[in-house]
């Protein structure tokens, strides 16, 4: 008896230990680039008093999504005027910040120079600024290499500030400068900094049409690694190696409208890549199959829709979940296209900017103005909570083994049981 009440005391201490330790969130939108945590018991409600596990302030502006590498956090944000990625432990305590050259602030009132999110392979931190810095960094906080994009070639010219992350193959950290100059894909080798290789991405379009503030992805196309894009009004495909296009697909503004840059990222359903468009009017299904130009042939459907601008969709099981900047949240079927539910958030002044997270059969979808809501993801719609945060937000939710990251403007917040 006392051998087995023993047992039961290890068991239970081993389950704490498990439930204290953070999960890997290794770059924006997760480490399947879904906005969806894989298991885990999140919370449906929080206050100032109850679930608030620990609240760190952040030594200035920023609107990047935190990461989550091997029980550390990582998040930029400005340090007194210079970028910088600071790490933080499991209970919210600094470690250490690394600096960088001079912030160059956001313009937007929702923007800031520390928009793009850090990212992760186990094998250093990579960052991206909107004053061009791009930067590699142990996990001791040492600097491996950095350089600055715009003093090599150029300034961007975006109406608005940067917003895509770095994205990591195998060999490099590749970022793409999509905006009104020279657009190109620029891949740095991991350890080096070298330039592994640069290519034009130019296409005609009217105005702010070649803009673009998505991230790219890391896909497999025909056995190979390669990099899903989207920008200058095409979606296009680069072998990794090399950066070749590959694969194309346009038509996304056939009536040539102008101010249509992509914001949300593309999200992708197996060989099935959704994309939305046209300001939050459209949704396109492209089949990522084939090679050269794809444009007749791709489309597997196509909606005008009420979809996302800025927020990235989430996506799991088959079902694509969109939230408009004004709180229009619906559930698609990824294969036919077909809307399951669909619902609207309680109309309101501010907009979403923040990609929703799909968690433990809830939907959590963050407002400018800090209101979280909690949604049922599955049947009907159904607001489950409001809470709200008391600071301006624009970063996604984390999920971190049981417990929600969240990054306002001047503070990062763990949810949580405690």
């Amino acid at each position: 008896m006392k051998r087995l009440f023993l047992q039961l005391i290890a068991l239970c201490c081993a389950a704490c230990a498990r439930a204290g330790e953070l999960t890997d969130w290794p770059r924006w939108r997760g480490p399947h680039d879904d906005g969806c945590a894989q298991a885990g018991l999140y919370p449906t409600s929080w206050s100032a008093t109850s679930n608030i596990l620990w609240k760190t302030p952040l030594p200035g502006r920023g609107c990047s999504t935190p990461i989550v590498w091997k029980q550390h956090i990582y998040v930029t944000a400005p340090v007194e005027g210079k970028d910088a990625l600071l790490a933080l432990d499991a209970d919210g305590m600094i470690l250490w910040q690394a600096t960088f050259g001079a912030e160059n602030p956001g313009k937007h009132r929702n923007g800031s120079g520390a928009n793009p999110s850090p990212v992760t392979d186990g094998d250093g931190v990579f960052v991206y600024f909107k004053s061009g810095t791009l930067a590699a960094v142990e996990f001791d906080g040492k600097v491996r290499w950095q350089t600055n994009l715009q003093e090599r070639w150029g300034k961007v010219v975006l109406y608005w500030d940067i917003g895509n992350s770095p994205a990591l193959t195998e060999k490099d950290v590749v970022i793409a400068v999509m905006h009104g100059g020279d657009s190109y894909l620029v891949a740095f080798n991991q350890h080096t900094g070298a330039v592994h290789w640069k290519v034009a991405r130019n296409y005609k379009t009217p105005l702010e049409g070649d803009h673009s503030y998505t991230t790219p992805l890391v896909i497999r196309h025909n056995g190979a690694e390669a990099l899903l894009v989207l920008g200058g009004e095409h979606l296009t495909i680069h072998a990794a190696a090399d950066g070749k296009v590959l694969w194309s697909c346009g038509d996304f503004n056939p009536k040539a409208k102008s101010n249509w840059p992509p914001v949300a990222s593309p999200v992708l359903d197996g060989d099935l890549a959704l994309v939305p468009y046209g300001r939050g009017g459209s949704l396109h299904a492209i089949r990522l199959a084939g090679e050269g130009d794809v444009t007749a042939t791709g489309r597997a459907w196509q909606r005008e829709v009420p979809a996302s601008f800025c927020p990235t969709p989430a996506i799991a099981a088959g079902r694509l979940y969109s939230v408009s900047d004004r709180g229009e949240i619906m559930c698609v079927a990824t294969r036919t296209g077909q809307t399951e539910w669909s619902g609207r958030l309680p109309e309101n002044m501010n907009h979403y900017y923040s990609s929703p997270l799909l968690a433990d059969g809830k939907l959590y979808c963050v407002r400018e103005d800090g209101a979280v809501f909690v949604v049922r993801a599955g049947g009907t719609f159904e607001v489950l909570a409001e809470i709200p945060l008391g600071e301006r937000m624009i970063a996604s939710p984390v999920p971190t083994a049981n417990r929600l990251l969240l990054r306002g403007e001047k503070n990062l917040l763990c949810v949580g049981a405690k």
